[in-house]
């Protein structure tokens, strides 16, 4: 049984640089986005099950029926028990691209933010990004409306939807960023929790690109 993380235990980029599980690349230090000790501070990698992550909420990428399902979306709805369901059927759905907050129930988080992700279409690739961009920004729109100061994203849309991995990861992480830079002092924690090792694999390698190692 996998044991419950506190934020004091999940790393931060910052930390991660110094332990090389993340390493700038020639790539990365060509990208527009600037070094900044205070994001790095602020944003987390992890990998393992996010229903054992004791955050102020967790993202569940959901369906839009919010009636639960398979992959993270299962397993947050068992981890929370029924309770969650319940209250997931009255708010009525969640259209693709938005977020809506719930309870977290018998969760170690306190709430749930549902995002709905797009069905990934490599004909309309760029309908998709923007709908898989805006599941980032509403979440974290949702958090910072109602107090939320640390928070996990789960990988949106990666599983049965089909986003490839890179490209997704890229979304979230350029995402983050920018709501960062333009809020401050909302979120103390973001933290990108992977289950799969694909995922884990291009967040390990996008994440430099948008969020570069800053001298202290």
């Amino acid at each position: 049984m996998a044991l419950i993380k506190t934020i004091s235990e999940i790393p931060t980029i910052t930390q991660l640089y110094q332990n090389m599980v993340l390493r700038e690349t020639a790539y990365a230090s060509s990208r527009s986005f600037l070094p900044s000790v205070s994001i790095n501070a602020r944003v987390s990698l992890a990998r393992g099950d996010i229903t054992k992550f004791e955050l102020d909420a967790v993202v569940n990428a959901a369906n839009s029926a919010l009636r639960g399902g398979g992959g993270v979306d299962g397993a947050i709805h068992r981890a929370a028990g029924p309770e969650l369901l319940s209250e997931c059927r009255s708010l009525g759905g969640c259209p693709t691209g938005d977020a809506v907050l719930t309870a977290g129930y018998q969760l170690p988080a306190k709430y749930v933010i549902h995002t709905v992700g797009p069905i990934y279409d490599e004909e309309h690739a760029q309908q998709s990004a923007k709908l898989l961009k805006s599941c980032y920004e509403k979440s974290l729109q949702v958090a910072v409306a109602n107090g939320i100061k640390t928070m996990a994203f789960s990988c949106i849309s990666t599983g049965v939807y089909g986003y490839p991995s890179k490209e997704a990861a890229e979304i979230a992480c350029k995402t983050v960023r920018n709501f960062l830079e333009s809020n401050e002092d909302a979120l103390e924690r973001v933290v990108f929790v992977t289950f799969e090792r694909k995922d884990m694999a291009a967040y390990t390698e996008t994440l430099p690109m948008y969020f570069p190692p800053a001298e202290q």
